[in-house]
């Protein structure tokens, strides 16, 4: 029987401050170019986590359905353990999708009903990640659309639904926010390279290859400083306290190139640039909410 723990587990909790980042620092460019609105900030952390863990239950059940998972290094999958039925796992993804389309249509409602395709791209791309007859994700895709859903569309849309126009702070921060959620699934995928090699997932860590995925990996680091600075640029000095997001990707750099780890060591390398996108975005959120 499928316990409350195995559902928890199967949601991925330490993948969302991957949803909470963008939130942080959308909401921190409208503070900064106008003033916070409480109600569809909160509205867009709703969508933000749903959508997370919607992604993460919809992963579990395709990889799971195609034998993805039944060697793998990381934390439990549901379908691939035998924890639950394939359709379990799939009407909880479902169920987290809709959540999500709701708190989406309200704001939309109370801001400009073109969200509402956006939203639905949001759904489509999270479902076609591992879904369907030809998933992107098994096509050296997930950086590029993690980039743009995780970090462009989520920063920006996050300031847009509160300040009514487009702000290229908003745009800086979501290059930012984007890169680390981009190193997340890179150092995942670097993980799973010979496991996902067997069965046929080209993951652009496969395509790359070992070296390269791991200097990509720092390049990520690299480049999500670069977008700070602009955020700086076009806002406040302050905004450079986001840097801040370097000290643990410090160590996950260091595992990665220097260390050379692989399999189960590459565990706290996704933790530490979890907690490190997380620190992006209260980075962003604190200063310039005070300014």
């Amino acid at each position: 029987m499928t316990t409350p723990a195995h559902w928890l587990a199967g949601a991925r909790p330490r993948t969302l401050p991957a949803a909470v980042a963008p939130v942080l620092a959308g909401t921190g460019v409208a503070a900064y170019v106008d003033e916070v609105v409480w109600g569809k900030a909160a509205l867009a952390m709703v969508v933000a986590l749903a959508l997370q863990v919607a992604v993460n239950y919809a992963n579990d059940y395709s990889d799971g359905i195609r034998g993805t998972d039944e060697d793998r290094v990381g934390p439990m999958r549901l379908v691939g353990s035998g924890a639950a039925s394939p359709r379990a796992v799939k009407m909880a993804a479902f169920a987290a999708f809709g959540v999500a389309a709701v708190a989406g249509l309200v704001l939309a409602a109370t801001t400009a009903w073109w969200l509402v395709a956006v939203g639905v791209a949001c759904i489509l791309a999270g479902w076609f990640y591992t879904g369907g007859e030809k998933p992107y994700g098994y096509l050296g895709l997930g950086e590029v659309m993690v980039f743009v859903f995780f970090g462009l569309v989520a920063v920006i849309g996050t300031t847009y639904v509160q300040v009514d126009g487009f702000e290229l702070a908003a745009l800086y921060a979501g290059c930012a926010i984007g890169a680390l959620a981009c190193a997340i699934l890179v150092a995942n995928n670097l993980r799973d390279i010979p496991t996902d090699r067997e069965v046929g997932k080209r993951t652009l860590a496969v395509v790359l290859g070992d070296e390269r995925t791991r200097i990509f990996f720092v390049l990520l680091t690299v480049a999500a400083a670069i977008a700070v600075v602009g955020v700086a640029l076009t806002t406040t000095w302050w905004a450079l306290v986001a840097l801040v997001y370097a000290v643990p990707m410090v160590g996950a750099c260091r595992a990665v190139i220097v260390d050379r780890a692989n399999g189960p060591a590459l565990v706290p390398v996704l933790g530490r640039t979890g907690v490190a996108e997380l620190l992006l975005g209260l980075g962003l959120f604190a200063p310039l909410l005070l300014q």
